[in-house]
């Protein structure tokens, strides 16, 4: 028999109005209300991340490579598709996808707004999955389609944003016309087929989606010349070293960007996110370990009689520090369960239900977002179970200190 989890179940089963199960009952509360909350500051932060970069990468890629040049306006250096970076960039370990897109400065003009924009242009090996998520109006601008074409050599459809809908008060299906600014002027006549919302301000204020063909028009390019390349990586963990492989890739003339460069601010804030979580999460943890140790020691100063009835019969000190750790460890487990439960729950109403709103003007996006990773709640249980296992041991070195003949005395 194992004696001493025999005592610890027999210790356990205390009548549900003393005041040792009461205690139990907070422990166990104080190790759900932490396991919960850790859980939701997980799935709360990662999900946040994740928002933030889809939005960012709607409007950019994770290396950005263009031409080499002293050029800092938005009239772009040409940029040759037949490369050997572009041809064998998926022989790159750790690049996903790469496609050639340019950008064009100009001015959106209806009947009563005028308002400046970037056209950004497309081709067909564009990946539209990040903008479909984000789309709220209309359909997507399939630019290789016979109806799609007002011209000859290029689609007049574009995807526009809803700040720039609300603020030219434009819709889907309507006309717009752009302007080019050259040696000459230069509109276009653009028909707006869908209206995308990002919730990111730098984007939406400014980016309107189009044909690469029409940008290779108007700056006079040939069909393989692009104003830069947009590489999307595997693994977004693995980033500095995909970028590494594509600049010894590069040629000279070239110059790879990261993202983490090109929105340094904002990375830099999702950093600070990480340590104010890790923050956050010790004091957790420290709190929880803290309620243990001080139940643990109420329940063997309420025990002390049967301490001393055990060391009287010649019960050593281990057996009676693992009687404790048992006991601990018991409450560990329940509220483990309780905590998951209540955590996890919590994530899914908020995944499913969006019951908890947010300001996008403020956080970029208008929920409180979630995202799951049973990797981690995983290895937030084992290390909670580990690092409170750890701390009971503390506790459980007063049993040792216990004299029996005073212990039984002070049963009297």
């Amino acid at each position: 028999m194992n004696v001493p989890f025999f005592i610890a179940q027999r210790i356990r089963h205390t009548p549900t109005a003393s005041f040792s199960a009461t205690v139990t009952k907070v422990g166990i509360a104080s190790i759900a209300i932490g396991l919960a909350s850790i859980i939701v500051a997980f799935a709360v932060l990662f999900g946040y991340k994740a928002g933030i970069q889809q939005k960012i990468f709607v409007f950019g890629s994770h290396i950005t490579v263009t031409k080499f040049s002293l050029n800092n306006s938005y009239e772009e250096t040409p940029l040759a598709v037949q490369t050997p970076l572009y041809n064998q960039a998926k022989n790159i370990g750790g690049i996903r996808h790469i496609q050639g897109v340019a950008t064009k400065a100009g001015m959106l003009k209806t009947a009563d707004e005028l308002s400046g924009a970037i056209l950004k242009g497309v081709g067909r090996e564009y990946d539209w999955s990040l903008f479909r998520s984000s789309l709220v109006a209309g359909r997507l601008p399939d630019f290789f389609k016979d109806s799609a074409q007002c011209n000859p050599n290029y689609s007049c459809q574009i995807l526009i944003s809803k700040r720039i809908s609300d603020r030219m008060q434009l819709g889907v299906g309507q006309d717009v016309i752009m302007y080019f600014i050259g040696n000459t002027l230069r509109p276009r006549k653009l028909q707006v087929t869908g209206i995308y919302d990002t919730g990111l301000e730098e984007g939406d204020n400014v980016m309107v989606i189009g044909d690469l063909r029409l940008i290779q028009q108007l700056n006079n390019w040939g069909a393989d010349s692009v104003g830069s390349y947009e590489i999307f990586v595997k693994d977004f963990n693995q980033l500095d070293e995909t970028y590494r492989a594509v600049r010894e890739a590069a040629s000279p003339d070239m110059r790879p960007m990261r993202v983490t460069d090109s929105y340094k601010p904002l990375f830099d804030w999702m950093m600070l996110l990480d340590q104010n979580t890790s923050i956050f999460l010790i004091l957790i943890l420290f709190v929880a370990g803290f309620n243990m140790v001080a139940i643990l020691l109420v329940l063997m100063m309420e025990r002390t009689p049967m301490i001393g009835l055990l060391k009287a019969f010649g019960s050593p000190n281990t057996l009676i520090r693992r009687v404790f750790l048992y006991v601990g460890l018991n409450m560990v487990f329940k509220g483990l369960v309780i905590g998951n439960l209540v955590g996890i729950g919590f994530c899914a109403l908020q995944y499913y239900f969006k019951l908890i709103p947010l300001d996008p003007k403020n956080y970029y996006m208008d929920t409180v977002p979630i995202a799951w990773d049973f990797g981690i709640i995983a290895l937030v249980n084992v290390v909670t179970i580990v690092l409170i296992a750890l701390v009971l041991w503390l506790p459980t070195l007063v049993a040792t200190r216990i004299q029996p003949i005073k212990a039984l005395v002070f049963k009297k």
